[in-house]
């Protein structure tokens, strides 16, 4: 919501400014103007990127606007996810985990906690990572190693839509500067006109030059940075499943490894390890009259 909100105060405050000084809003529509600089900019995108990363950019702009949030029930089932898994794999042995690794969609564990099957990076991060852990003998040096690395590179890939479109918005002044000759060729090339013709030609110009710098520094750069910080997000639950993986490697009980894990999410909505211990005696409570 504070997104729209935000929208919502950029657009009123640029305008509501541009009539308090007597502007008529009817002089800036200029679609001409707009069509070279959008064009230009959406062009830019598609020759600079690969499919992949344009429709990965297409799907984090949607999530910036949605509502949903990773408050404390998202945490409460990442937590618990980890729990019920390793203490399975503490009585039951890694093979136990088959079952539900192999196709996590259809597995019953993971049907007890849908916001996590509803992050498709998280899923495939935590099942392929199990998986790695149940082919053979690994040390908590190794796993954290391997994972690293497969961090290193999710951050590259989900970052990259973000780095694109900063940089496309970086350049939209340029092309700003690009419409506005293209106006001033049109003035120059009306030059015996009459002075009101001669004006407009000159107002449709500069209103290319402010297209640019608006879609710049109001709606580009703006939007690069949100994208950046939903993917920080969407990484500090990945940090958090490796470090839970790696310190129950290492030989750490369960609930201190899934603590482990709880202590690398984002500080605004990371749970107490009062309210962690609650969550998991409800879950024991709750198995055990089962």
């Amino acid at each position: 919501m504070e997104k729209v909100i935000g929208v919502f105060v950029i657009i009123s405050c640029v305008l509501g400014g541009y009539t308090m000084a007597h502007g008529e809003l009817a002089v800036l529509w200029q679609p001409a103007e707009a069509l070279i600089i959008l064009g230009a900019g959406i062009g830019s995108l598609i020759v600079g990127n690969p499919k992949e990363v344009l429709l990965e950019m297409c799907t984090q702009i949607k999530g910036v606007f949605q509502l949903k949030r990773r408050g404390e029930e998202f945490q409460r089932q990442l937590l618990m996810l980890l729990y019920e898994l390793l203490e399975m794999v503490d009585v039951g042995g890694l093979k136990v985990l088959d079952e539900h690794i192999e196709e996590p969609q259809q597995s019953e564990l993971f049907n007890k906690y849908p916001l996590i099957q509803e992050e498709k990076n998280l899923m495939a991060f935590i099942a392929d990572n199990f998986r790695l852990m149940a082919m053979g003998k690994i040390t908590a040096h190794e796993l954290e190693g391997f994972l690293e690395q497969e961090l290193e590179a999710m951050e590259h890939t989900l970052l990259q839509p973000s780095r694109s479109l900063y940089k496309i918005g970086e350049a939209m002044p340029g092309f700003g500067i690009l419409a506005a000759i293209m106006g001033i060729i049109i003035t120059m090339g009306n030059i015996d006109g009459a002075i009101s013709e001669i004006g407009a030609h000159v107002a449709a110009a500069l209103v290319g030059t402010f297209l640019g710098i608006f879609f710049c520094y109001c709606v580009m750069e703006p939007l690069s940075n949100a994208m950046g910080q939903r993917v920080k997000t969407e990484l500090s639950a990945l940090e958090c499943v490796r470090t839970t993986l790696v310190a129950h490697v290492a030989g750490k009980p369960t609930l201190l490894a899934v603590d482990a894990g709880r202590k690398l999410i984002e500080q605004d909505v990371k749970p107490a390890f009062r309210q962690l211990e609650t969550w998991v005696n409800r879950y024991e409570d709750e198995r055990d009259a089962a």
